[in-house]
């Protein structure tokens, strides 16, 4: 690209945004003096506002300015920066060093436990003469309004919606005839982004009925048009999965749609009114987001299931092969997508970030988790606490206040290769050790981790930021360790956490009762009864879990391995009737008990299995062709193989011998499982019996 071309572009957009920007003088002028740096300037302007009232197309509108202006401007989004210290000064180093630059803090509600430091260390650290920005949802704290030191620093703002004239301008400039703009501002109030999205829709719909009339005056209803109106299955589901991450690449759309669609799918998000583009890929505006999700979810629950589990996959992978500085980002986003499961409930409340940040314990902090465990516990607990600070240190992990660096939690996550005389005099490590080595004993190369204390602070026993970030190292843990043959959790509130627990496949292995009458539970998994990638997808499933009953019936699986064999392949032949798999004899295996307790009906259930284990397929190059020949055959209604061998573009007999290969694959993934749970069955009814004894 020439230059001339390149500067013809930025020419082209920043016409259109000056087009398609109206109002915020107040903002525009308070920014305009700080870049001219007069004397009674802010250093910081603090603008907050609702979701989609426009801040963003504000600070887009005021880094055009910053540049227009001869300054190189520094932009940080919250939803995707690191919410500690370290991450916010990495992303923010170009400000630190350029005393001509500008920095812009977009969704600042994301990292809000920022704030004190932020307040305290980051920004007296900048040059004097960087004007800073911040945007979110949010306002200040009081502590920061009422420093009399930020008096005449800050200044804030609250971005209102716009009003009549310029709400009229807005849907002008997107050529809405005016027999329109008061119905549609009668719908959408002053809000920028329903103006947005209805003017969108408008144009592209070329409605130009006087008599247009919207559903009930939310945006949700606008959306859910918006969404009926798009161009192409494929433009659906490309925005359905933005819509259902934290960010999207190109690499996760690609996962969930195909590589050949990915590319032209990405730009076309790119440019959407309710999306935005950082570093790490696209996101939707939350309320966006949140429509569409729900929309698919009730519309196609298949197709939703398929999505959240090609995603799931990708983001598993990329867990597990990122570096280790990348790791907990990495599992911040496959975590995310826990929040559209039925786990909901303990990641909900956990989206703010950065008022906490973990670091490894250092020896002048021993006596620190001593005190925290005494707050907390009694003093068998303490004496226990104080044997593994001596044993295992680097077990430790410490939490601490981002503004003022107080300890507010800790974390015990030992990792243990041999039982040691000593060690059993912690009575909750000693029981777990008994049920690994009755259970499944430690293999050479082998080791065990416990999670012997979480404390919080200020929230022992329920869900905060320390909890989750405890849950992130614990589940990167999981996900990437080498050599890990059991993980315990151990807890003195079990009633919050069994939940979690179960449907993580940690069951309730023994309970423990220190002298004090504390009763500590203890929920434990043997990681080689099954591979990852089944733990994966039973775990972070959209489907209600099973009740710990309901798993295993302390009986032999219902049909012999041939007879097992031949359902799974009527099964796959009948996939699209619903009427003969409720007859098949699968719906009667240990395989389909348990899924028991989940919603939907036999068949949609075992319909559910068979597309999730072929689909397992995908991600091993040994069976890509075996894939692609059951996805050709079985995944699209009425196919016949003919049809399915032209569409691959194979020989019928070439065809013919990878759809073998496929289907002897899926019965003997699911024959495994059908094992497995045989051999769950027998251990809990010896374990039920031992107890009733």
């Amino acid at each position: 690209m020439t230059d001339g071309t390149a500067n013809s572009l930025a020419a082209r957009l920043v016409a259109a945004e000056e087009r398609a920007f109206v109002g915020r003088e107040a903002e525009l002028e308070r920014f305009a003096a700080m870049l001219r740096q007069e004397a009674d300037s802010p250093a910081v302007l603090y603008v907050h506002g609702i979701g989609g009232v426009g801040k963003t197309t504000l600070l887009q509108r005021l880094a055009t300015k910053a540049r227009e202006a001869g300054r190189a401007v520094v932009r940080i989004e919250g939803r995707r920066v690191d919410p500690s210290p370290r991450g916010f000064e990495q992303a923010a180093s170009g400000a630190l060093s350029d005393a001509k630059s500008v920095l812009l803090v977009d969704s600042f509600e994301y990292c809000q436990g920022l704030e004190g430091w932020l307040r305290e260390q980051f920004l007296p650290g900048l040059p004097e003469t960087v004007p800073v920005v911040v945007a979110g949802r949010q306002p200040p704290s009081s502590q920061w309004i009422c420093d009399i030191a930020w008096s005449d620093a800050l200044a804030v703002l609250e971005m209102c919606p716009l009003d009549e004239e310029h709400a009229q301008a807005l849907l002008t400039r997107h050529g809405i005839p005016s027999a329109l703009r008061k119905k549609i501002m009668a719908f959408a109030g002053g809000h920028p982004l329903a103006l947005r999205i209805a003017a969108s829709l408008m144009s592209a719909d070329g409605d130009t009925q006087a008599d247009w009339e919207p559903t009930p005056h939310i945006i949700s209803a606008l959306l859910a048009d918006l969404v009926g109106s798009l161009p192409t299955q494929q433009h659906r589901t490309a925005l359905e999965t933005a819509a259902h991450a934290l960010t999207l690449n190109r690499n996760l759309l690609a996962a969930v749609m195909g590589e050949a669609s990915a590319g032209p799918m990405f730009d076309w998000l790119c440019g959407l009114p309710f999306t935005e583009l950082g570093p790490q890929g696209v996101s939707v505006h939350d309320l966006v987001a949140q429509i569409l999700d729900r929309d698919m979810r009730w519309r196609d629950p298949e197709g939703y299931l398929l999505m959240h589990h090609r995603a799931g996959r990708y983001l598993l992978d990329r867990t597990r092969a990122t570096r280790e500085a990348e790791s907990i980002q990495a599992v911040r986003e496959l975590t995310y997508l826990k929040r559209h499961g039925p786990m909901q409930a303990y990641f909900e409340s956990t989206q703010q970030e950065g008022d906490v940040w973990e670091e490894r314990l250092h020896a002048d902090d021993h006596d620190i988790v001593v005190k925290m465990i005494a707050q907390v516990e009694d003093e068998e607990s303490v004496r226990i606490g104080r044997y593994w600070l001596e044993r295992q240190p680097e077990a430790f992990w410490l939490y601490r206040d981002t503004r003022t660096g107080a300890p507010k939690g800790f974390m015990a996550w030992l990792r243990l290769t041999r039982r040691e005389e000593s060690d059993l005099m912690d009575p909750v490590v000693a029981a777990a050790w008994e049920h690994a080595e009755s259970h499944g004993p430690l293999r050479t190369g082998q080791h065990l981790r416990i999670g012997r204390f979480f404390v919080g602070e200020s929230s022992y026993g329920g869900i905060s930021s320390v909890e989750h970030l405890m849950q992130l190292h614990v589940v990167k843990d999981w996900l990437r360790a080498v050599g890990m043959a059991w993980t315990f959790i151990t807890t003195a509130h079990a009633d919050l956490w069994r939940n979690l627990m179960h449907f993580n496949s940690h069951r309730q292995v023994s309970k423990t009762v220190l002298d004090s009458g504390r009763v500590w539970t203890t929920f434990g998994y043997d990681w080689r009864t099954e591979s990852l990638g089944s733990w994966f997808d039973r775990t972070w499933s959209l489907l209600p879990p099973a009740e710990p009953e309901s798993v295993g019936h302390g009986r032999e699986p219902a049909l012999e391995k041939g007879a097992f064999a031949e359902a799974i392949r009527a099964a796959l032949r009948d996939l699209h009737r619903s009427e003969l798999l409720q007859e098949n004899p699968l719906v009667t295996t240990l395989l389909m008990s348990d899924r028991a307790h989940h919603t939907g009906t036999p068949a949609q259930q075992l319909r559910h299995v068979l597309l999730e284990t072929v689909e397992s397929l995908r991600r091993d190059a040994r069976q890509a062709k075996a894939y692609q020949a059951l996805r050709a055959t079985y995944t699209v209604q009425h196919r016949t193989q003919e049809a399915a061998a032209a569409l691959l573009g194979i020989p019928f007999s070439t065809y013919r011998r990878h759809l073998a290969q496929g289907i002897d694959r899926v019965v003997e993934l699911l024959w495994q499982r059908e094992v497995t749970l045989s051999g769950e069955s027998s251990s809990l009814s010896q374990e039920a019996a031992r107890n009733a004894e």
